[in-house]
């Protein structure tokens, strides 16, 4: 078995997909109440704050699967 296909690499991406879907849910989320009127605006700001505090877990985890590696 090679280290890309150990138990703990596959629970990364599994995790990492599911980030990933949440992510572009967030996104559906923010731009449905953007176009309501009148909208949340400290509705809005805080599911943007998700989305960044997503989109770093997303990062962190694609460097576990695949870190640099400096030829």
């Amino acid at each position: 078995m090679t280290i890309e296909n150990t138990p703990d690499k596959e629970e990364l991406r599994r995790r990492l997909k599911a980030l990933k879907s949440e992510h572009r849910d967030l996104d559906d989320v923010i731009a449905r109440i953007s176009n309501e009127a009148p909208f949340d605006q400290l509705q809005i700001q805080r599911l943007k704050k998700r989305k960044l505090v997503l989109k770093d877990e997303i990062s962190r985890l694609e460097d576990l699967i695949v870190p640099d590696i400096i030829a």
